[in-house]
């Protein structure tokens, strides 16, 4: 019997949706990147794109354990000299609280072209609402083919 290798064109990506209130930064993170690179088909291959869109809702209000909001540091660097910039978690929640989320995503990926592809199918919302998603009344709401989940 042959293996079965599974192919880019014969995959639909699904699009899910979390709720990051109240959720802990690393348990979160995780999810996220399974669900982005599609770890929960039964025909996962890793070098192949299998991946889905994931859109997480409430970014603000993700939490982290213990005195990780005032020790855990966050840099950023211009590659000039003298500019390294140093935050803490608190300060970057305040400030852009996405970009936590996005680099805790960003780490658990496969670094190079497949990685990135993963990246792009990411968005991360500080509010409640859905931006592009609007139905004939103008309303904001999630399609039916959008999986929400519940961690």
């Amino acid at each position: 019997m042959k293996t079965i290798f599974p192919k880019k064109e014969c995959h639909v990506p699904k699009w899910f949706v979390i709720d990051a209130n109240g959720k802990t930064l690393g348990r979160l993170s995780t999810i996220a990147s399974k669900l982005l690179r599609g770890k929960e088909n039964t025909f996962f291959t890793p070098g192949v794109d299998q991946g889905n869109y994931l859109v997480i809702l409430n970014a603000d209000k993700v939490i982290v354990s213990g005195k990780k909001e005032e020790q855990k540091l966050y840099y950023r660097n211009s590659q000039r000299p003298g500019s390294l910039k140093i935050e803490t978690f608190k300060q970057l929640q305040n400030r852009i609280p996405s970009r936590i989320l996005e680099q805790a995503i960003w780490g658990m990926l496969p670094k190079g072209v497949l990685g990135r592809e993963y990246y792009k199918r990411l968005f991360i919302y500080s509010d409640n609402k859905i931006n592009y998603v609007k139905n004939e009344k103008g309303e904001n709401n999630i399609s039916q083919n959008w999986i929400k989940i519940e961690i």
